[in-house]
Formats: structure tokens, sequence, C-alpha cells
């Protein structure tokens, strides 16, 4: 008996003992719950609104970029029942039977640890990662786990399953970028929620574990194995059944080809939308939802991003080549997948494609590319090789080249069997278009790549503008009482400076011509007379006529100098001043974002541009702008409709015309191959060939190109803008143009046709004998003038002579 009241009296110690390690287990976990409970708190977040992203498209709606997280926000309702049991099954089975915490999934996990050592199995139903994603920080931590518990159980006292699992299929991340299942089912399969099929929906509901190592972008072969899993737990959860686990697990992946990688690509306009919206939003732009549709048409956006890359490869392949920057050893080439990654890592920049180098013999070259095989390229087929000399003076095995496929494709898909080898060029270039009736920005693209440098030099690089900036001094001419066939000698002029040194401009060329006519001053790009033309109409008053086209006075100098382009402009600020030629005498405002919405529906602005007067119409309350007042007074007797005027439309028409004949017969004259007899253009060239441009427009499009290197240094001998930016302006032109019909403004009643001596500039005594020219009816050269003309005589005027 003593033995077994021993017994007993131990069992009850033990008992005892028992009870007291619970109820202290229990006053613990009390005590660090209420510690903990003291201190968290949930928002409302059943009203939760979640952050959508900044988005930018071209006007015909092709996303350009988004800015932000991927985010397309549902309801429960939009969410088919197979999502929903794809999520529950992966992440959490038992989600609608237990109260936020399931105390099962957490014996598991604690099990798992003590056996194992192992934090892998965490126990977290969709409600405790749902508190993690909205208040806590993702460390793995036990303090964390703590918390996520107690606010887990705090949501679940607050909301109801449906509306939990709606703010967690809206907040979690799905790999790629991708914030909820909308933006995930858009970016994976271009698709609603609702339209996601079964195979779709388990490759979703498998993303939460670990959205970066099973995005289907990143490695599909995980993402397949990590969507059969899925798929098996919703067989052995009763969701699905044996035929359709089947079919479902066979499905390829599916992935749609318009993913965020194969977006249209257009960064320097991306980043000029994003900063007009920071501007107006502050940071709110990024998270408020906002659809921003630009004036950018994608195909003309296509086409200038083409021709500025191409013009800049062909400037490129005329000068040296700087060798390979990168070489892989041996062992890299002959393994397969480390090749891959070797050029995975390369950037693909200007649509250019890297590749290895494999083999050298002669002239020939063998590379390997990751995405489109083998190449072959020959002789013919590498523009810096020259007769008899060898590949392997410029490249061996294991060096990392460029390739540029032949059709000249504008981005990174460009594949086919026709390739050239390339390098990522140092010269820079610009090219902006605009529609001149609105200033609505159509094209636009500042440098070579914008994932190179996002430094705008279509809108931010102040160059020297040479002869382009020639229209606008004759436009002055004009409006100072000179005429197309006003006679300018073109002939030396020496000036000296304040600093005691002498200035003798020259033409291009240095050939002089004596008297010529106005007409062909500006057609054949003559200095000298531009020079003189400047000095006589006064320095000031020249400025202050530029300064009506929409360019800086604070950039132009106040000297004679200006006549040759020694200001400084951007290609922006010149096509809005050959706009005001283009479009009839009205300077326009450029901008580029026509539409901003908040989600799909509601508008919270849209652009109302001052236009130019529409052809054939008589626009009465619009005055001439009087360049003394500022911008603002201006605006305020302006209609708010229309544009202001500020050169005459005989004026803007007469000067078209001139340029006209730049194309025909001038330094233009490689725009003839675009067979198109409405185009109006100049070159400019600055000394050293530092820049080159070209600048032109019909009625309805005005382009202009530029060439240089971000620190000005010579393009080259010969590198003018005839040869180095024309080619660019051709070339989009070319392709912007291909289906628009011929279009000119029309011509104004007072402008009248009279036959002159193309020698003198004076009128004929008689229709017929001279050549056409065209002048406003109060400043048609006289028939008394024409008898009484007798020649030019040099040493009486170096300026005008009627």
């Amino acid at each position: 008996m003593n033995i077994i009241a021993r017994v007993l009296k131990m069992l009850a110690l033990l008992v005892a003992s028992s009870l007291s390690a619970v109820l202290l287990a229990v006053c613990i976990a009390l005590g660090v719950f209420l510690h903990f409970d003291a201190r968290l708190s949930v928002a409302d977040v059943a009203e939760l609104e979640f952050s959508e992203p900044l988005r930018i498209y071209t006007a015909d709606k092709r996303l350009i970029q988004q800015y932000g997280k991927k985010r397309t926000p549902v309801t429960l309702q939009q969410v088919p029942e197979v999502l929903i049991d794809a999520f529950v099954a992966a992440e959490d089975d038992r989600f609608f039977d237990h109260p936020g915490v399931d105390y099962q999934g957490i014996l598991r996990a604690a099990a798992n640890l003590l056996t194992t050592g192992s934090k892998s199995e965490g126990g977290s139903t969709i409600t405790m990662q749902l508190a993690r994603n909205l208040y806590l920080s993702p460390e793995r931590t036990y303090v964390r786990k703590i918390k996520e518990i107690i606010l887990a159980l705090k949501l679940e006292s607050r909301l109801s399953k449906g509306q939990i699992l709606v703010l967690y299929l809206n907040k979690i991340y799905l790999g790629s970028g991708a914030y909820g299942i909308g933006a995930a089912a858009r970016l994976y399969y271009d698709k609603t929620v609702a339209e996601v099929n079964l195979a779709e929906a388990a490759l979703l509901g498998g993303l939460p574990k670990a959205p970066t190592t099973y995005s289907p972008l990143n490695n599909p072969e995980l993402a397949r194995q990590r969507r059969a899993y899925v798929l098996g737990r919703m067989l052995d959860t009763g969701r699905i059944d044996q035929t359709q686990y089947e079919q479902a697990l066979q499905k390829p992946l599916g992935l749609a080809t318009h993913t965020a990688d194969a977006r249209f690509r257009a960064g320097y306009i991306a980043e000029m939308a994003r900063q007009e919206m920071v501007r107006r939003y502050g940071d709110k732009a990024y998270a408020a939802g906002f659809n921003v549709y630009t004036t950018v048409s994608s195909e003309r956006q296509r086409a200038a991003m083409t021709a500025l890359r191409n013009d800049l490869l062909t400037y490129d392949a005329r000068h040296a080549w700087r060798g390979p920057q990168v070489s892989l050893d041996d062992e890299v080439l002959t393994h397969e997948e480390q090749l891959r990654q070797a050029l995975r890592q390369q950037p693909a920049v200007g649509g250019l494609t890297p590749a290895a180098v494999l083999e050298v013999a002669g002239d020939t070259m063998t590379l390997q590319t990751r995405r489109h095989g083998s190449v072959e390229l020959g002789a013919a087929d590498n523009p810096w090789l020259k007769p008899g000399e060898q590949a392997a003076a410029m490249a061996t095995r294991g060096d990392i080249v460029y390739l540029k496929h032949v059709d000249g494709a504008a981005d990174d898909d460009a594949a086919g069997d026709q390739w050239q080898l390339a390098q990522v060029p140092e010269v820079q270039g610009a090219l902006v278009a605009l529609d001149p009736g609105t200033g609505a920005i159509e094209a636009l693209v500042g440098g070579f790549d914008a994932r190179l440098s996002l430094f705008n030099r279509a809108t931010d690089a102040y160059r020297q503008p040479g002869s382009s900036i020639k229209p606008f001094i004759y436009a002055a001419a004009l409006a100072n009482g000179f005429t197309a066939a006003s006679l300018i000698n073109d002939a030396p002029i020496v000036y000296g400076t304040y600093s005691g040194e002498v200035w003798r401009p020259r033409n291009y060329g240095r050939r002089i011509h004596g008297p010529t006519r106005l007409r062909e001053g500006l057609v054949h790009s003559h200095n000298l007379m531009t020079i003189r033309l400047l000095r006589s109409i006064g320095i000031s008053n020249g400025i202050d006529y530029l300064a009506r086209f929409g360019l800086p006075r604070d950039r132009m100098p106040r000297n004679l100098t200006l006549a040759l382009g020694s200001a400084t402009f951007t290609p922006m600020q010149m096509a809005v001043g050959y706009a005001v030629m283009a479009n009839g005498g009205y300077r326009v405002t450029p901008f580029l974002i026509d539409e901003i919405r908040v989600g799909e529906d509601r508008v919270v602005y849209k652009a109302d541009p001052a236009i130019a007067c529409p052809a054939g119409r008589t626009c009465a309350q619009l005055p001439m702008a009087d360049m003394d007042m500022d911008a603002e007074e201006q605006a305020d007797d302006a209609d708010e409709n229309y544009a202001l005027r500020v050169i005459t439309a005989e004026n803007a028409y007469i000067i078209s015309d001139i340029m006209r004949d730049v194309i025909n017969r001038g330094t233009g004259a490689a725009a003839r191959g675009l067979g198109r007899s409405d185009l109006s253009g100049k070159t400019g060239t600055t000394d050293d060939t530092v820049d080159a441009w070209f600048a032109g427009f019909n009625s309805k499009l005005v382009a202009v190109s530029w060439v240089g290197f971000d620190a000005p240094f010579t393009l080259g001998v010969a590198e003018t803008g005839a040869h180095a930016a024309l080619p660019m302006w051709v070339d989009f032109m070319g392709r912007a143009l291909a289906d628009v019909p011929e279009s000119t403004m029309p011509r104004p009643d007072d402008i009248v046709t009279v036959q002159i001596n193309p020698r003198t500039g004076q009128r004929m005594l008689h229709d017929s004998g001279g050549i056409a020219e065209i002048f406003t009816r109060d400043s048609v050269p006289t028939e008394r003038e024409a008898r009484t003309y007798r020649g030019f005589d040099p040493s009486t005027s170096d300026d005008r002579l009627f």
C-alpha cells in the first residue's frame, strides 16, 4: 500500500506540475497576445482602395509604359470559381472553415520545425498572408508571426470571408511586377479574370509561394511544375475530377505574346508624360489609376524610331570600328546554357542583337545569338571590312558584338536570317514631328535608346541650327520689303570684331555668286547674301521677327552670326517655328497629353489646343501677334479656340514655296526620292559640321531631324545636314506619309504670279521669255522699273536692288 500511495502521490504531483506548465504556457501566450494586441490595430479595410499604376498610351491605345505597381482591381463577383478554388487549394484549403488562424496548420508547422529544424512550412492562412501584406514587413521572425496571427484574428472579426478573399486576390504579388489576379491575368494571358481557364487558374494559384521563381516569364519549366502541384491539390480536395486534372495537366503554358516585355516602346514619350503627370498631381500620379492617352501615333512613332536608329547606325558604319567591349572564354562558349546566360546579360539596345563570335575564317564570321540561333556574316554584311581585309582584324572567337537586322526593325523582336554587323553608336540624334494645325506631337525620339540615356535631345538639347535658321531670316526679309525676286549681292564680306579679330564668313564650298535673287539664295543656302539680308533689316528687327516663330530671344546672339545659325535652339523649338510656315502663319503650342482618365471611364482632363485657322475659313477674330505683349496678354486677346497669327499668310506661302525648291533643286534634293510635290524643307550644317539638321513639312505634318554628339564634336568631313540628317527625315516622312494624299496650304488671294527676268529679277515687259515668280499684289515690280533698270552696280549697294 505504501508503494501504491507513493505512486499516486507522484502522479498527483506530475498532474499538478503539467497543469501548472499548461497554465503557465496559457498565461504567457495570453500575456504576449495582450502585449501585441494593445499595439496593433487594423484600418477600415472593408473600404480599402488599392493603388493602381500610371499607364501611358499612344493615341491608338497601345500601352507604352506604366509606373507603379501593376494592378487591376477586381470584385468578388468578377472572380470565377475556378480561380478561387486554385488559390484556396494551393494556399489554404481550410480557408472557409478556420477563424483566420489554422491551428492544424500551425501544429504541422511546429512538428516540422521540431523534427527537421526547418521553417519551410509556415502554416500561414490566406488571412494571415493578407495581414502581412497590409500591415507587416516581409521579415521572417517569430515576433512577426505572432503579430500576423493577432492581425488575422482581428481581420476575421471585422470582415466576411468573401471580403478577405477579394482583398487578398487584389493585393498578393504574382511575379513579373503584377500585383493581384487582375494584373496577372492580363500580364500572362492578356485576359480578364473571367476568361481564365482551369490550367491558367492553377498557374496563377501557384505563384504566391515564390512569385519570382515560379513566374512563367522567368522560369517556364518551374512554372509548369508548380501548376501541376496546384492541379494535384485541386484534385485531392475534390475541386476538380480526374478528367479535368489530366486535361489541364497536358495544356501548354499558353502565355500571351503581348506581355510587358513586348509593349510598344517609346521611352522618351513615356518619360515626358510621366514628368507632366507628376507636375500636375505629385506622387498621387503613380497610384491613382490614371490612364494617360498621348497624341502620339504608334505607327508614326515606330517610323520615327526606325528612321533615327537606321540613320545613326548608317552614320556609324561610315566611321571607325571601335571593337568589341566584352569577350567570353572557351568554357562559356562550349556550354549552351552558360552561353545563353552570358548573352542574356548583354544589353539589347536600339534594336540591336548581342551575338558571340564562334569562328572567324577569312572575311566570314560565325556567331551565336540567344534568340535567333546561329548567324553567318560575309564581307557584304560587314560595313567596316575593306576589300581584301580579314574579319579577324575586327573580332576573334569569344568576342561579343552586335547585329542589326537588315529590315531596320525598331524593336527587339527582329527575326530572320538577314543580318549586318553593327555597334552601339556614340553619335546621337533626335526627331520630332508635329501636327502643324494643332501642335499635337505625332512622334518624338530623343536619342538612340532611352534605356541608354533618358536625356531627351528633342526637347532639352540646345544646338546651333546652322542654315536651317535661314527660312526665318528670309521670312523677316519678306516682311521688310524684299521679294522673292530681290537681288542681293553674294560677295565676300569682312568684318572687324570688338576683340580686334577679323570675321571672314564664307559660303559652303567657298564659291561666290554675285548678284543673286532671294529665292536662289535660300534654295542654295548662300551664307554671304543671308548675312547681307540680316544687316539690311537690322539685327534687332531680325530677332524680333524670329521670336514670332516661338524661338527664344535669349538664345539668339545680337550680331550678324545669327544669319548663319549661331543661336541655340532645341529640335522641338525648330519644329514649332517651321509649323508656322506649314500652317499659314499661326504659332501653335506643342502638346503631348490628349486625355487623362481615372480608370476607363472618368475623364479628368481633355486637351483643348489653340488651333491654326482651318484652311478656307475666315477667322477674323485672330489678331496679328504683338511681340511686345507677353504670352498671357496675347492669350487674353486671342479667341480661345484659335492660335495667334504671327506672320501673314502670304509670307508663309512664299517661304514655303521657296523651300519646295530647296527639295526640288537645292540642298534638300535627296527628298525628291519620296515622289511628292508637297514637301518643303531646309538643311542645316554648323561650322566644322558639329550639328546636322533637316527641317521640313507639308500642311499636315512638320518634322525636324538632328544629328550630333552630346559633347559638341565634328561629325566628320562632308557630314552635312543633307548627308547626316536628311536621310533620317526622308525615311520617317516616307513611312509617315505613305498613305496620306499630297497637301499644301491654299494659295492666298493676294498672291499673284508674274514673269520676271531671271538675271535681274525685274518684271518682263511681255508675259513670255522669262520665268514665273510669285509676289504679293503690292510688291509686284512695275513695268516702269523694268524699263529703267540698268543692271546691278556692286559699287552702289550691297543690299537689294529693284
